[in-house]
């Protein structure tokens, strides 16, 4: 038996609704960020992503250079 089995005390699965109303107590804990938020972390992540975009390419670009040179 599992830890988490022995602390609840239950050993049983729990019924469909209990597990619903348990899932929209959670959401409703949840801190939503909020439309400027948002706005701000996609251009954050865009960002990155474009950077690593460029890393990549230069090193494929660099290798590929190379492996001409190497083998051409």
């Amino acid at each position: 038996m599992s830890d988490r089995h022995e602390l609840s005390g239950t050993s049983g699965r729990t019924s469909p609704i209990t597990f619903y109303r348990q899932v929209i107590a959670e959401l409703r804990k949840v801190v939503w960020p909020t439309r400027p938020q948002v706005v701000n972390y996609f251009f954050v992540v865009l960002v990155f992503v474009l950077i690593m975009m460029a890393i990549v390419a230069g090193l494929d670009y660099g290798f590929g250079k190379a492996m001409f040179a190497i083998f051409a």
